[in-house]
C-alpha cells in the first residue's frame, strides 16, 4: 500500500486574520466609526502606549484540536479501480481575545459594543471577503465564546493591565497530505464446481461480482437495494456504496438498485468479465452500463 505525504500550501491563520480585518472595517464604517484600526498583537503596556487612534485588537492566545469534531474515519476516491485513502482533517478551534482601545472609557465601550454585534451577527465569514483558496475558512463555523480560562491569569501572562475582552471563537478543517492508495480492488471472482456423481468433465462455473451505487453527482449511495431479478438474488450496499452477489452463472444479468427515498437505477452485467457501477436518480431512472 504506497504512503504519499504531499503536505499542501496553508495559509488558513493569516487568511483568517485578513478576513477578520476586512469585515470589522467594513461593518465598523456602515456605522460611522471610521479609522478604527484592526490589530492582532498581544494586549500589553507597551503596546498599549503606542497607540494613537481608536484600534480593536484580537489577539489569537488559545488554538487546539476540537475533539468533539474530530473526524475519524478516512476519505476515499476511488478510479481505475482502485482506491485513495486520505487522513481524516485535522478540526482546529482558534481562540480570539477580542478588545477595544480608545482614549475615552465611554467610546471603548461603545466601540467593544459594537464590534460584538458585527462578531455575533456572522456565524460564517462574509464569501466576497474570503480569498481563493480549498474553501476552508468558507466552512469555518464562529461564535462568541465563554473564556478557556480566567482573564486576570490571561491579561497577567501577556503583561497587560485588565480590561474587558470578547472571546471570539472560529472553527477550522485544516486537510492532510498523507493519502494511502489502496488497490487494486478485487471485483470478480470465479468458482468451479462439479456435481456428485456427474462426470468429471461435468463442472459448473458460478462468479462472485461486486459493483457500487452512486447518485447523479457521483457520491456513493449508502443502504441502496441492488437486486438481479431473474436470478432470485439481492444485496444493500455499504457505507461506501459498495455491493456484492455470489453464485452468479455465466451470461447478461439486469441490475435494478433503488434507495430509500426511491431514487432509481438499472444496469445490464456480463458474467464473467464485467463490472456493474450504477446511477442512481429522482426522475427519470438512469444507468451506467456494466464495462
Amino acid at each position: 500500500m504506497p504512503h504519499v505525504v504531499d503536505v499542501p500550501l496553508n495559509t488558513a491563520i493569516a487568511d483568517l486574520d485578513e478576513a477578520l480585518r476586512a469585515m470589522l472595517r467594513r461593518e465598523l464604517r456602515r456605522h460611522g466609526f471610521e479609522g478604527v484600526q484592526i490589530a492582532f498583537d498581544a494586549p500589553s503596556k507597551e503596546w498599549s502606549g503606542k497607540l494613537t487612534s481608536p484600534t480593536v485588537d484580537l489577539f489569537l492566545y488559545d488554538l487546539r484540536e476540537a475533539t468533539e469534531r474530530a473526524v475519524t474515519s478516512p476519505g476515499e476516491r476511488r478510479a481505475n479501480g482502485s482506491a485513495v485513502l486520505t487522513a481524516p482533517p485535522l478540526r482546529l478551534e482558534l481562540t480570539y481575545a477580542v478588545t477595544a482601545w480608545t482614549k475615552a472609557v465611554e467610546d471603548e465601550h461603545r466601540l467593544l459594543s459594537q464590534v460584538l454585534a458585527v462578531l455575533f451577527s456572522h456565524r460564517r465569514l462574509p464569501a466576497d471577503l474570503l480569498g481563493e483558496g480549498d474553501g476552508a475558512l468558507a466552512r469555518a463555523e464562529t461564535s462568541v465564546g465563554r473564556p478557556r480560562e480566567e482573564k486576570a491569569d490571561f491579561w497577567t501572562s501577556v503583561g497587560g493591565q485588565y480590561k474587558a475582552s470578547i472571546d471570539y471563537v472560529v472553527h477550522v478543517t485544516i486537510a492532510s497530505g498523507a493519502s494511502f492508495e489502496r488497490g487494486p480492488e478485487i471485483r470478480t471472482q470465479t468458482l468451479r464446481t462439479r456435481l456428485a456423481g456427474a462426470p468429471a468433465r461435468t463442472v459448473r462455473e458460478l462468479h462472485r461480482v461486486a459493483g457500487t451505487v452512486c447518485d447523479a453527482d457521483e457520491r456513493p449511495v449508502a443502504d441502496a437495494w441492488v437486486a438481479v431479478p431473474e436470478a432470485g438474488l439481492w444485496s444493500v450496499t455499504d457505507r461506501a456504496g459498495r455491493f456484492r452477489f455470489n453464485r452468479i452463472a455465466p451470461g447478461p444479468h439486469r441490475l435494478i438498485a433503488r434507495t430509500a427515498a426511491g431514487e432509481e437505477g438499472e444496469a445490464t452485467l456480463t458474467v464473467p468479465g464485467g463490472t456493474a457501477d450504477l446511477t442512481v436518480t429522482a426522475a427519470t431512472p438512469r444507468a451506467r452500463r456494466a464495462k
